[in-house]
Formats: structure tokens, C-alpha cells, sequence
């Protein structure tokens, strides 16, 4: 007999991306409002940063007259709080913090978390001050909430994202422990750290002391949050098991529940529209390189590409241009491939070169000067993927059959060269790259196969590793995804493993692309949060009781 599962009656969310939006938690966050607000209806509340004030917020939708009596009572406590809308589907309440005031109080808040759970914040530098007074503000929200409105009676969860939340997570524990807590590491600070800085992570995962590392790294008062939260919340979680085996290493904690990235496929055109959104993606794709390049490349190009944040080596975009490079010597690659990287960087402004012709309808026969890239960036002399094309020798000349273009910059509609939102040039592609060396989920992979385009990721990605429990094997590529074995040191394999696997493509019929096709679009169907929501109902389940039982022994 199953048991029955502990249900909240209201559920508080802290995030640094909630009506903010940066990274994938927001995908996280955004994405999974409407399953919960459909089954908690306005009884889920979102708590985020006031960093829009005197803004304008395109994603927050104030309303002067919700919950205004506890707005009132809330500024006589000292709490500067705005209520309203967060605009995304579900329209769930959210809260948004001014979190300016409690600069004054650093010390003693800082002070009494090492009192109380040991949170080292003594080497605090960069963001951890602005994150941890979002965090502390936070807490005083729920805090007062909880006080004016709720009573023991009522069943409450407040999950915090990330160790920018865990200051007001251990404080919610502390000040209001009627409350069950949950704290959520979509990556661990000092994994990401030791990533980042060049060293193999996953070869001596075993080895690495975490406290150590972070005395290194100069990490440790974001490692001492993360850690010590993860200990002291009634439910720690990840979202994968790669990021588990990092948190049972590096916190000295194992995950309680993964709570995997599910997403919502609204975002996804109807069937009506798929063949001619996929096609208009293909013409401006197509347009913008024969323009710059001064091309003549025809629909039957193979159009690739990878997208994310600009980490050079965690997102692997150094293995997918070794890749295309080993490919311009491939003898079995049938098409021409135009390959692109759309990842914003340090962008200046459209070319206008390229504006001149892309105004134009003339057929150009030679390149513009730095054929490789849209837009002007401020370090044309510093950056990555331009100084490993020149270090690798690629041309883009007329006679290499593998195009690349660097599209640096975010794909909004408003660049002013493409001018399309990314989802709507994703739908031309015919397949995308992610072979990510540190990737704790994998958003990007995932709205890939969303959108009917197969994708080859890594076993180093969450996404890749789940994708490998689905088909219980390595992914292939006529599974819909491409999961290649990624170690410490197997890059040439992994470049060699991506050439092939597009060369492979290229030589496919029709009939047996499209049904790689529907395959990459029945996995994304797997990802749904219809699906992956039970896991945060045993979450909550497993803090409600832990939290039941800490009341017990005070």
C-alpha cells in the first residue's frame, strides 16, 4: 500500500529569479508556476527581488489592492514589499522584497547565522552580501506572513533555490519552525568552482574535500551557506544525479528527493503552424550567413547550432568547434553544414556592414571582413571562440563544406540583425550540440527535443543522464538524442563522437529524419511537469513530517 503523502495548504518559493530572469532556475521556476498554482490555487507565493524598483518590470504586474491589509501591517515591521503578478502562465502571486535596508543590520544578521548554524560569512565578497540580504528580507516576509495570516493549523512548505536563498531559509527554520523547509542546489557553488577553474571534477570527485576546496577557490562563505543549509533544512534537494553525487561529496550530504527540470511545451507551435515557422527560421538563418559570407547556401544545408551561457569549457563550446574543425576533413559528410553559436557575449553593437547588405537583395560573391560573427563585440582581440577559430584555422572560405557564425548576443527579437526570439530560429535547425562538461540539468538540450530538433548531448548533463534511465541504454541518435561518455579526459573522443554523429546525419533520407524527429519529440513529452511534479509532493511530504517531528522536540 502506498502511503498517503503530506499535502501543504500554502507553499512560499524564494528565488533571486523570481520576476528576474537570468538563468535556467528561472526556466525552473517559470515554467512549473501553472501545474502548482492549478493545484494550490493563490496559495503558492513567489518571493523574489525588488531589483526593478523605479523600473519598469515586463514580468511583474502589481496589484495595489492585493493582500492589502497585511502590506500595510508588514511596513510598520520595517519591510518594503510590492504584491502582485508574476506574467507568466498560471499568474501566480508573487512578492517582490526591497532588500536595501537590512545593508545596515549585515553584521549582526551575519553574526548571529554563525551563532546559530555555524554560516561563515567572514570572506564575503561579490554578490554573497546583495544575495544574502535578498535572502534574510525574504524569510521576514514569510515570517510576517506566516504571523498575520496562517496559524499552526495550517500545513506550510517555504522552499529556497540555491545558496543565495539559504540565509532565509535557516532563519524561517529558527524564527517561525512551524514552517517545513526545503532547500533546493540546482548546482553546488564549489562544483561549479572547481569546473570553472580548469580542474577535473568528476576523476577525483572522491578525493576533493569541499570545505578544503573552498578555502582554495576562495569560496568559502558561498560554500559555508550552501553547506550548512543543506544540513539544517528539514528536505534537501537537487535536480540530478550528477548534481547528487556532487552534493554527497562536496556538502557532505546526499539529496533527500531529485527533484528533476520539467518544462511546459506552450511555448511550442501547433502543428498548424510547425512547417511554416520552421521554414521562415530556415530563410533568415540561411539569409544572414549568405550575406556575411557571401554565399549561395541552399535549404538542403544542414543547419546546426548550440546555444547557453558564454562558459567556454562547462557548455563545451570548445568540443563542438574542435568538432567542426575535424569535420572539414570528413570525407563521409554529404551536405554543407552551417553551424552556429548563439551565445550571447560581450556584444557591441550590429554590424553594419552586414545591415547594409541584409537590406539588400543583391548577390553577394565575397565574404565581409571577420565573416564569423553578426555583431561587433567590445573584445574583438579577447574572446574565446573567435581565437579558437583563428588558433584552429577555420575560414569559412566558399570551398569549406562547415560554415560558423557566432551570434553573440541574446536572441530577443530586437538585435538588430536577426531580429527573431531564439525558440523561433531554434524550430529551423536540423540538429543542436550540448556536449556540456559541467551541466547539473540541461534546459537547452531539452527545449531542443521539444521543438522536434535531435540533439546531442553528454552523460556530464542531468538531462543526458536521465535521457540514458529513459531509453536504458546510451542515447543514440535515432533515439531523438545523442548522449555521449564525457570524462575528465576524453575531449578528442567527445569531438570525434560529434563529428561523426553529423556526418551520420547528413547522409540520412527523409523518412528516417523524421522519425528521429518524432523520437527527440516523444522524450520531451517524458519531461513534462504533468510528470515530474511528484517529486516535489514527496519533498514536500518528507519536510512536513521532519518538520512535525523537530516541533515534537522543542
Amino acid at each position: 500500500m502506498t502511503k498517503q503523502l503530506l499535502k501543504p495548504d500554502y507553499i512560499f518559493e524564494s528565488s533571486w529569479e523570481v520576476c528576474n530572469k537570468v538563468g535556467g532556475i528561472y526556466t525552473v521556476l517559470s515554467t512549473r508556476a501553472k501545474t502548482l498554482q492549478a493545484a494550490f490555487p493563490d496559495r503558492i507565493f513567489f518571493i523574489g527581488p525588488d531589483v526593478w524598483r523605479g523600473k519598469e518590470n515586463p514580468l511583474f504586474t502589481e496589484d495595489e489592492s492585493a493582500l492589502r491589509l497585511w502590506r500595510e501591517h508588514v511596513k510598520n515591521e520595517g519591510l518594503d514589499v510590492r504584491v502582485g503578478r508574476w506574467n507568466i502562465p498560471g499568474h501566480p502571486i508573487s512578492i517582490l522584497v526591497d532588500f536595501s535596508p537590512f545593508y545596515n543590520q549585515k553584521n549582526e544578521i551575519y553574526t548571529q547565522a554563525w551563532l546559530d548554524y555555524q554560516v561563515d560569512s567572514l570572506h564575503a565578497y561579490g554578490d554573497y552580501d546583495e544575495a544574502s540580504m535578498f535572502s534574510y528580507a525574504a524569510g521576514k516576509v514569510v515570517e510576517s506572513f506566516y504571523r498575520y495570516y496562517l496559524s499552526a493549523q495550517d500545513k506550510v512548505i517555504y522552499q529556497a533555490h540555491e545558496w543565495m536563498t539559504g540565509l532565509g531559509a535557516l532563519y524561517v527554520q529558527k524564527k517561525v519552525p512551524e514552517i517545513a523547509t526545503v532547500f533546493t542546489t540546482h548546482a553546488t557553488s564549489i562544483g561549479r568552482s572547481i569546473a570553472g577553474n580548469n580542474k577535473p571534477l568528476y576523476d577525483y570527485l572522491f578525493a576533493y574535500n569541499g570545505d578544503q576546496m573552498a578555502q582554495e577557490l576562495n569560496m568559502q562563505s558561498k560554500h559555508s551557506i550552501e553547506k550548512q543549509t543543506a544540513h539544517h533544512v528539514d528536505c534537501f534537494t537537487t535536480v540530478s544525479e550528477i548534481t547528487n553525487n556532487e552534493c554527497r561529496e562536496l556538502l557532505d550530504k546526499s539529496a533527500d528527493v531529485v527533484l528533476m527540470n520539467g518544462f511546459e511545451d506552450d511555448f511550442v507551435p501547433e502543428k498548424s503552424d510547425f512547417a511554416s515557422k520552421r521554414k521562415h527560421a530556415r530563410e533568415v538563418m540561411l539569409r544572414i550567413a549568405n550575406k556575411l559570407l557571401g554565399t549561395q547556401l541552399d535549404d538542403d544545408t544542414l543547419i546546426i547550432g548550440t546555444s547557453g551561457r558564454y562558459e567556454f569549457k562547462n557548455k563545451g563550446i570548445n568540443v563542438y568547434l574542435e568538432a567542426l574543425n575535424r569535420l572539414t576533413r570528413d570525407k563521409n559528410l554529404k551536405k554543407n553544414v552551417l553551424a552556429f553559436i548563439n551565445v550571447p557575449g560581450w556584444v557591441g553593437e550590429a554590424r553594419e556592414d552586414l545591415l547594409e547588405r541584409m537590406n539588400s537583395d543583391q548577390n553577394y560573391t565575397t565574404p565581409l571582413k571577420v565573416p564569423f560573427i553578426t555583431h561587433w563585440l567590445h573584445n574583438m582581440t579577447h574572446d574565446q571562440v573567435l581565437d579558437m577559430l583563428k588558433y584552429l584555422n577555420m575560414s569559412n572560405a566558399a570551398d569549406t563544406k562547415v560554415k560558423v557564425i557566432f551570434v553573440p548576443c541574446y536572441l530577443d527579437g530586437k538585435d538588430g540583425i536577426l531580429n527573431e526570439s531564439y525558440y523561433d530560429l531554434l524550430i529551423g535547425m536540423d540538429l543542436s550540440v550540448y556536449p556540456s562538461y559541467y551541466e547539473p540539468w540541461g534546459y537547452t538540450p531539452l527545449e531542443s527535443v521539444a521543438f522536434h530538433v535531435p540533439t546531442i548531448t553528454t552523460d556530464l548533463a542531468g538531462f543526458g543522464l536521465w535521457v540514458n534511465s529513459v531509453t536504458g541504454h546510451e542515447g543514440t541518435l535515432q533515439d531523438g538524442v545523442k548522449v555521449i561518455h564525457r570524462t575528465d579526459y576524453n575531449y578528442s573522443e567527445v569531438a570525434d563522437t560529434i563529428k561523426d554523429t553529423v556526418s551520420d546525419f547528413s547522409a540520412l533520407s527523409d523518412q528516417e529524419i523524421t522519425q528521429i524527429r518524432e523520437h527527440a519529440a516523444s522524450i520531451a513529452e517524458k519531461a513534462l511537469w504533468k510528470h515530474f511534479i511528484q517529486y516535489y509532493y514527496e519533498a514536500y511530504d518528507i519536510a512536513l513530517r521532519n518538520a512535525e517531528k523537530r516541533m515534537k522536540k522543542q
